[in-house]
């Protein structure tokens, strides 16, 4: 199946403790059917300090499910994504506006 997400996508948080923030998507595992995004699902990681790191409280960005995700339109707001044919190229497209999301 095609993607409907992509790395560097900006999308919304439909569902979760961080429903309704914004972020773009840094990673995508589809076999998972997860994506990292920045700026959400924080989680503290403890690491040790060594030669190249100093350790302490690290916040990383930990997966969230693809359900959980929406895409951002030209208008700032969350859309499904569809799929069409232009040129004989697949290409993406918001169904609130009918724009195509990549050329």
């Amino acid at each position: 199946m095609a993607a409907k997400l992509r790395k560097g996508d900006k999308v919304v948080v439909l569902a979760g403790k961080d429903k309704g923030k914004e972020g773009t998507i840094a990673s995508i595992n589809p076999s998972a059917g997860k994506a990292v995004v920045d700026g959400v699902n924080i989680a503290i990681r403890h690491t040790r300090q060594s030669q190249s790191d100093q350790g302490g409280r690290i916040p990383k960005a930990m997966p969230i499910d693809l359900s959980n995700l929406s895409l951002l339109d030209a208008n700032g707001k969350a859309t499904r994504v569809g799929f069409r044919m232009e040129d004989d190229k697949k290409v993406r497209f918001a169904k609130t506006t009918g724009d195509v999301i990549d050329a």
